[in-house]
């Protein structure tokens, strides 16, 4: 086969190790599960000053909040941030 094909094949295995959390020296960061509606809840904010305030859609709000979607990658993670630390997500977005 080719160089190509060979770029491609390393890439590829690469990315599934990494998937995987297998690939040497990479640590794979996995956040946690969070209960979106206990933490806007927590707050005191309501769907519309949760999403406003932290940059998501209310209909996206709303589908994690009935379980219809789960929140993934980045979304994630900041709602694991302000989860933990809602003042200080709040002062970096400022």
């Amino acid at each position: 086969m080719g160089e190509a094909f060979e770029s491609l094949r390393r890439g590829m295995t690469e990315a599934v190790q990494h998937a995987r959390g297998q690939k040497a020296g990479v640590k794979v960061y996995r956040p946690a599960a969070v209960n979106v509606a206990e933490v806007r809840q927590r707050l005191g904010l309501t769907q519309v000053q949760f999403a406003t305030r932290f940059g998501f859609s209310v209909a996206t709000l709303r589908h994690w909040e009935r379980g219809d979607r789960q929140p993934q990658g980045a979304s994630l993670v900041l709602l694991n941030l302000i989860s933990r630390d809602p003042d200080g997500v709040m002062a970096a977005l400022s």
